[in-house]
């Protein structure tokens, strides 16, 4: 009996130091498991931000281009109020240079300075190719020619031409300041 009892206590010895390398084995398993489905989600993660980031940069830019646009549009009017106001001091004629006004170093929201072209008092020669034409070749202003060149710092004197498009303009002799592509 007493060998029965021994083999048993040692088949149970067995066994329990067994299942305890089992579970413990089951345990690293689980561990490994683990890492593996975290490595699974930090790549789904990455997805879910890369899509997403993918959709906020262009939003951002758009906003940060409709702040430029709008700034610049807030420069052209102040600067159409200098320009009026030097010509109700100086007898209804256009100053020759933004100099004139105080406005020649300003630069607008891109980093280059607002264009500026008298057109009163010129002859047409003076003048000719240089002016802002609409889209059935029109001048857009009779007394002067302000606008900044946008966003592509490219511009051309019709407002249908490519690189018009992103212009801040003043038209109508004042009566319109915003985008070419709208006007």
């Amino acid at each position: 009996m007493l060998k029965y009892r021994l083999a048993i206590e040692a088949l149970r010895t067995t066994v329990l130091n067994w299942l305890s390398y089992l579970v413990s084995s089951c345990r690293q398993m689980r561990t490994r498991r683990l890492k593996a489905w975290t490595l699974i989600e930090l790549l789904l993660v990455l997805a879910i931000l890369g899509t997403l980031m993918g959709m906020a940069v262009p939003l951002y830019h758009r906003y940060l281009d409709k702040a430029r646009n709008t700034k610049a549009i807030s420069d052209v009017n102040a600067i159409s109020r200098a320009v009026m106001d030097y010509m109700i001091d100086h007898g209804a004629i256009p100053p020759d240079t933004l100099d004139q006004v105080g406005w020649a170093n300003h630069l607008d929201p891109w980093g280059r300075t607002y264009e500026y072209l008298r057109i009163e008092g010129k002859s047409k020669n003076e003048i000719k190719g240089k002016w802002r034409k609409d889209r059935w070749l029109v001048p857009l202003n009779s007394d002067y020619d302000l606008y900044s060149k946008g966003k592509d710092g490219k511009s051309r004197p019709p407002l249908t031409a490519k690189h018009s498009r992103d212009d801040i303009v003043r038209a109508n002799n004042g009566g319109y300041i915003g985008l070419g592509s709208d006007y």
